[in-house]
């Protein structure tokens, strides 16, 4: 039986398992770049200038830590639970990419790289990469489905303006797994000068580890944040799902508490039983994705299926490894959200609270319309507000009006 308080556990081997997903399914000519960027890292995790300078930057740049919100109104709207928001929408460039990008773009510079590469839906890593790049100095492309550079036209100004290249992926389906199919191609063909940066805890080892210790800074504020508050532990946490990279930096300082509950939620977009929706964790099985072993949503012959869903940044067909190891050994709980219910979450926050959320972050507010009224009043739920709907409101306006 798994002993669900050792942090053992939740850390992956030396070739970056998490049990039996993860690892790092390369072609051989990516081998070598792919390890000298573990390698790289850890020598970074170790170096107390290293971290040192990423910490001065994530207090005195991105503007950690970020509040932890006692939402009142909502929680006196829905009932139930007091609802505590983590408020990393405050971040600089919206959202909490810029946690992570920041470390990437650090250790790129440390690498001797000229350029970093990544892929975006939202285009919320896009523009923290962007931004990154710029302050550290270094050239930066994006690669963007051409779906999502229609729908979040706003973040690729904004990347732009920051001096990146946008490049509008018209492959496929033409959005967030086409766009990282396009950047990883351009970076398997100059390694030595680019430094792949990807945008959460998916791909190749060691990745999903390292964009979760850098995205860790999320859950460890909220727990200091939360005793103070209140005094104790909350009952539950929950976060949306695409790849997975806020909901873990929010989990990960809670997962060697048993009695803190920990939710993830994912698209269900139109409904489960059709075809458009990106509910990989609900319907996905044991696949290889970009690089790792994890769960796919993935048809007869083996290769990814078309997904959908209203938030451009969780429209992927696969999750980051870590998360098919929480749902197998029982710690974390995975559930679905409707793109109706996200729209509907969307609109609550933004006229209960005054504040207007993005897409992704709605998923997680929508399962928590239904949770936090299930719950005693003396429960403490804390939501993960990963990002501002800046990005959302013409998009949004014209689904309104549409409905």
């Amino acid at each position: 039986m798994t002993d669900l308080t050792s942090p053992s556990v939740y850390r992956a081997d030396s070739a970056g398992f998490f049990g039996d997903f993860g690892g790092a399914e390369l072609p051989p000519f990516l081998v070598e770049p792919i390890a000298e960027v573990a390698a790289a890292y850890e020598r970074a995790s170790q170096d107390t200038e290293f971290q040192d300078q990423l910490q001065s930057l994530l207090a005195k740049y991105v503007g950690r830590p970020s509040l932890l919100y006692f939402a009142e109104n909502l929680t006196a709207h829905l009932g139930g639970a007091r609802v505590y928001l983590k408020r990393e929408d405050l971040n600089h460039t919206g959202a909490h990419k810029i946690n992570h990008c920041l470390g990437e773009a650090l250790l790129a510079k440390r690498m001797g790289k000229t350029k970093v590469i990544a892929e975006t839906g939202a285009g919320q890593h896009g523009v923290a990469l962007a931004t990154a790049a710029a302050l550290v100095g270094l050239e930066c492309e994006i690669h963007m489905g051409a779906i999502d550079v229609e729908k979040q036209h706003p973040n690729v100004v904004r990347m732009e303006l920051l001096g990146a290249k946008v490049v509008a992926v018209q492959e496929g389906g033409r959005s967030l797994k086409e766009a990282v199919d396009s950047a990883f191609g351009v970076y398997a063909a100059s390694p030595d000068e680019y430094f792949f940066a990807i945008g959460s805890v998916v791909g190749p080892h060691p990745y999903p580890s390292m964009v979760r210790d850098f995205q860790s800074v999320v859950g460890r504020e909220a727990r200091q944040q939360i005793l103070e508050a209140e005094g104790r532990l909350p009952d539950a946490l929950v976060a949306a799902v695409g790849g997975g990279s806020n909901a873990l930096g929010l989990f990960d300082a809670f997962l060697t508490d048993e009695a803190v509950r920990i939710i993830g939620v994912e698209p269900a977009g139109e409904g489960l039983d059709g075809d458009r929706h990106a509910a990989t964790m609900t319907l996905g099985s044991p696949g290889t994705l970009h690089g790792m072993r994890t769960k796919v949503l993935q048809q007869e012959d083996g290769s990814p299926s078309p997904v959908h869903s209203i938030a451009s940044g969780l429209d992927y067909p696969g999750v980051g490894p870590q998360h098919a190891h929480l749902e197998r050994i029982g710690r974390v709980e995975y559930v679905s959200v409707t793109d109706e219910e996200t729209l509907g979450a969307f609109q609550t926050l933004s006229r209960v609270e005054g504040i207007i959320p993005a897409l992704e972050s709605s998923h997680a507010l929508a399962h928590v319309v239904k949770l936090a009224p299930e719950l005693p009043a003396d429960a403490i739920l804390i939501a993960n507000l990963s990002g501002r709907g800046d990005k959302d409101v013409d998009f949004v306006a014209e689904r309104l009006r549409g409905a």
